[in-house]
């Protein structure tokens, strides 16, 4: 079941109001002891990963990184895909799982609600950047061809906590003169991007909004033939998604991990392709997608 993003807040204020207490506890504690807790490792590290494809698509996709993952830090990585973004934000605001992978505005929204940190992000040999754009997508044959078709049109996006497949092509959208809010005829959440393109090439609605990479990724899987698709419009670059961890997971975990997704590389990440590493990375590097929710004028704390 999802909770919507207040009674997230309402918990998360519970939490900050324990851990406050928590923090005057541990003071009286000795430095030795709040040492020794600090650095304290587990032996299972559980890893949770944004439903671009179906779970089973994303854990096969993701299983050589995670068992490179577990042979650097010693530790059994368990993965958990979550059906759709909240699920994975609310497994680590209730500490069930420790560190995630994240689209850019869920991350945003993670950090807000649920104390997540972003601290690395995955470098491509394909690209050798770290950030990737947004298509709106349509049929060739019968789908719109401009910004401006789309208006009285069927369309999907992905998620509402999804970057490319919502925030940013509204955004994008509505700097083009479209009411992104009234605009379409009709407007569906998917779920995700794989299933944003399906939609488009079996007809159920007229275009979508989806990450250029995972539409890359489904022609070269076959799914669909690049021919058959037009591009209505094309996003600026977005920082790729981050690698994130709560914020209380403790350090020595937090030093394995990150040494640890440093050195992997040459294996395959997802729709992402083939890596060369995971550059470090900070949680200013997202403040153009909290820019792009603030000139949306989305309030974080109330979206469902």
């Amino acid at each position: 079941m999802k909770m919507n993003r207040k009674t997230w807040l309402r918990h998360a204020g519970a939490v900050l109001a324990l851990a406050a207490t928590a923090t005057t506890a541990t003071t009286a504690t000795t430095a030795t002891t709040a040492t020794t807790a600090a650095f304290a490792q587990s032996a299972e590290l559980r890893v949770g990963l944004i439903p671009s494809e179906d779970a089973q698509a994303m854990i096969r996709a993701s299983q050589q990184v995670m068992d490179q993952l577990a042979t650097r830090t010693g530790m059994k990585v368990r993965p958990f895909v979550a059906n759709d973004y909240n699920g994975v934000i609310e497994a680590l605001r209730s500490n069930k799982i420790d560190i995630a992978f994240l689209g850019p505005f869920s991350y945003v929204l993670a950090s807000q609600v649920a104390g997540a940190e972003a601290f690395a992000v995955a470098v491509t040999k394909k690209t050798g950047k770290s950030a990737y754009h947004s298509m709106v997508i349509s049929r060739k044959d019968k789908g719109p061809a401009s910004v401006a078709d789309l208006k009285g049109r069927s369309f999907a996006f992905v998620d509402p906590t999804s970057a490319s497949g919502h925030l940013f092509p509204k955004a994008g959208l509505m700097a083009e003169g479209f009411d992104a809010d009234k605009g379409f005829s009709r407007v569906i959440f998917s779920g995700s991007h794989d299933a944003s393109i399906m939609a488009v090439a079996n007809g159920k609605v007229d275009a979508a909004a989806v990450a250029d990479r995972i539409f890359d990724s489904a022609v070269s899987k076959g799914l669909v033939k690049r021919e058959d698709f037009q591009i209505v419009w094309r996003s600026q670059p977005i920082p790729e998604s981050p690698m994130t961890w709560r914020k209380n997971l403790d350090a020595g975990t937090k030093q394995k991990v990150a040494a640890a997704l440093a050195e992997v590389k040459d294996l395959p990440w997802g729709d992402q392709g083939v890596l060369d590493g995971f550059a470090a990375t900070d949680d200013k590097a997202y403040d153009v997608v909290r820019q792009t929710a603030k000139a949306l004028k989305l309030d974080l704390g109330s979206m469902k």
